[in-house]
């Protein structure tokens, strides 16, 4: 996963991507405590002194890396919204699962194997976000409608679900094409959304 900044110079996306890489192949090895900068900058095949023009440490790495997810992920909602889909779920399900099979490396290393909090948090605090938007705006177009589930507890469950999904997805090596889950997870949608209003 890459940063997508027109004004970025390549050499520094593509030294970013090989401390990055590094990085997710040393935690398929070994426990995030035993990884150091020294170790990422030899696996990088870069000096440390390279790691630290792009990073104070290796907790800004990954800071940096879940802010590059989520700018994907968020440019993937808004492509979407921009071609005004009529089945918006669908297609921004079918193009986020698009996305995270071509970096599955990168997704099952953080999110199914390791998860490592800060990656599958801000996920979820999008996923939160995002489902929290798109009931408000059912909740506007459904005058008179009753919700029989609280309407934190319908989000949070939706975005547990989805990302538990994700998880097991991957954990199961993807058995599933991405277009095969996003139907099934927009029809799974959908049924919850009849079923928390009447």
């Amino acid at each position: 996963m890459s940063t997508k900044s027109p004004r970025t110079d390549p050499r520094v996306l593509r030294t970013r991507q090989l401390i990055r890489n590094a990085f997710i192949d040393l935690l398929q090895e070994i426990d995030l405590e035993k990884i150091t900068v020294n170790r990422i900058a030899e696996r990088a095949t870069i000096n440390r002194v390279t790691f630290y023009l792009h990073y104070r440490d290796i907790p800004d790495m990954m800071e940096k890396m879940a802010d590059d997810m989520i700018n994907a992920i968020v440019a993937i909602f808004e492509d979407v919204q921009r071609q005004s889909r009529v089945d918006f779920e669908r297609f921004v399900l079918g193009s986020v699962l698009e996305h995270i099979a071509e970096n599955s490396n990168f997704y099952k290393v953080l999110l199914a194997s390791k998860r490592i909090p800060i990656f599958s948090d801000r996920l979820m605090q999008l996923m939160v976000d995002v489902i929290s938007s798109r009931a408000e705006n059912r909740d506007a177009s459904l005058s008179g409608s009753v919700v029989s589930v609280p309407k934190d507890i319908a989000i949070w469950y939706g975005s547990s679900a989805f990302i538990g999904t994700i998880v097991f997805w991957l954990r199961n090596d993807m058995p599933y094409t991405p277009n095969f889950l996003a139907n099934q997870l927009s029809l799974l949608f959908r049924l919850h959304q009849n079923t928390t209003s009447s």
